[in-house]
């Protein structure tokens, strides 16, 4: 699989830009390209599937282990000419007081990938090539394979540049000049959604890809991806071991070929105000044996029908605070489903969306908690312990996590807590009650596939449940 590692020496570089350009200029060749994206990041992940037609996915040595990255990536890659993998922070920069954790120098190693680093040269000439032979020597088994230069100012700036890379022995695989017709809007959690503005989105990556195109070597790129050696590892698979359960009807026994089928329906929140999934918990719900279906939370006015378990994400609730709350018919469905038992999974919006109250606006009152935005960004890695049983995880189930919110919801947990944070520092988060598990704590299901497996089981029982009263009525 040629593929290619777009790196910087720091945060607001340009690697979305230069990611996402050669993501779309690689894919308007005809080619079938793998997006993929080191760290936690939801966001990145919606530009660079517009990019190419295919789910963005994330490679995080934190939540999953350095072990399931490269597999995970071969999962994802399975089937294409050519992967992009963007990386996080600076080159070198991963989870605080851990090393080379989580960094994207390390998920390029585990990947045996070239690098490609993006240098924002605005305010620089000769210097250029101590800061790029710097990098290129701080971890010999890091290949740094060329860089491209972005916010180059003039003709004249672009010769300094060239000529001082020249001296290092570092070949320039691309100029980008300054561009703001292409600069992508952001706010207080990083870039706006591609749900948020679509049409907007899908001419800002065109651009992109025609600003590449004419500024990149595109042919040397992907001969430097051609150089990366094969992986020796498996495809990660969602789909380890039989189905969580066997669908049967009421008295035919499991495994009964005449059983009608009956996957139990777990309803995924989605559209502008909820837009942070990982493509792998559709797929370990899927190969669970549920139906997954998708519902828009601010348009939708019920739930999906046959709705046996409820999963709602990250994203902007606090952005659609107003129009959330305008939506009592669907805000009075997610209680009663929440009231009577059904299992709920939510992270961070999910959390807010069930509390009492968001900035003032009514949200759905499982919770008996009120959320507002603050000053505070709360941001960083988190390893934390199941403290209750819920219908996602068995108590003491251990997941590593990420937090990353301006908001705040009071209190901060229930009787029941959902998670007891070991690191970085000690306190018990989020709420368990009935069938609800409500955090912060954004989690990566690859890392744990039961935690996939225990709530279609949960689902399954609801359907099994709802079915047997259905029957049991005169």
């Amino acid at each position: 699989m040629p593929r290619l590692v777009v790196a910087a020496p720091s945060s607001g570089s340009g690697k979305t830009t230069v990611a996402t350009g050669l993501m779309a200029a690689f894919a308007e060749r005809g080619l079938a390209v793998s997006p993929h994206k080191a760290g936690p990041d939801y966001i990145d992940p919606g530009y660079h599937a517009l990019a190419t037609g295919r789910p963005g996915r994330n490679l995080d040595a934190f939540m999953c282990g350095p072990e399931l990255v490269a597999p995970l990536f071969a999962h994802g890659a399975a089937g294409c000419d050519l992967a992009v993998v963007e990386g996080v922070m600076g080159l070198y920069d991963g989870a605080a007081g851990r090393g080379e954790l989580a960094s994207t120098a390390q998920v390029a190693k585990l990947l045996r990938a070239p690098v490609v680093l993006v240098v924002d040269a605005s305010s620089q000439s000769r210097s250029v090539a101590a800061l790029v032979h710097g990098f290129a020597s701080f971890d010999p088994r890091v290949r740094l394979g060329g860089v491209i230069l972005n916010k180059v100012g003039s003709d004249r700036h672009e010769v300094m540049l060239r000529e001082a890379l020249e001296e290092a022995g570092m070949p320039v695989l691309g100029v980008l000049r300054r561009a703001p017709q292409v600069a992508t809007p952001s706010r207080h959690l990083g870039l706006v959604p591609v749900a948020e503005r679509h049409a907007d989105a899908l001419a800002a990556v065109a651009a992109l890809a025609e600003q590449v195109r004419a500024g990149c070597d595109l042919d040397a790129l992907m001969a430097l991806a051609r150089t990366a050696p094969p992986l020796s590892c498996d495809p990660w698979s969602p789909d380890p071991a039989p189905p969580a359960f066997e669908a049967r009807g009421p008295g035919l026994s499991p495994g009964n070929a005449a059983a009608p089928q009956s996957r139990p329906v777990i309803a995924v929140a989605g559209g502008a105000a909820f837009t942070f999934s990982y493509a792998e918990h559709a797929e370990l719900l899927t190969a669970a044996g549920a139906e997954v279906v998708t519902f828009d939370p601010l348009r939708d006015e019920a739930l999906p029908e046959g709705t046996a378990g409820l999963v709602i994400g990250g994203g902007f609730p606090e952005v659609y605070a107003p129009e959330l709350s305008a939506n009592q018919p669907l805000r009075a469905a997610v209680s009663a489903f929440a009231a009577s038992g059904g299992p709920v999974a939510a992270e961070c919006a999910g959390l807010l969306y069930l509390a009492r109250s968001l900035d003032g606006k009514p949200m759905c009152g499982v919770l008996d908690a009120d959320a507002r935005m603050s000053e505070r960004l709360t941001l960083g890695y988190r390893e934390a312990v199941a403290v209750s049983d819920s219908s996602l995880a068995a108590a003491g189930t251990r997941l590593r996590g990420h937090e990353f919110h301006r908001t705040v919801i009071e209190p901060g947990a229930g009787t029941a807590p959902a998670w007891g944070f070991t690191h970085p520092e000690r306190r018990v988060e989020g709420f368990v009650q009935r069938g609800v598990h409500a955090s912060y704590l954004h989690t990566h299901w690859a890392a744990e596939p039961s935690v996939a497996r225990r709530f279609a089981e949960a689902a399954a029982a609801r359907t099994a449940a709802v079915r047997d009263a259905a029957a049991a009525r005169p």
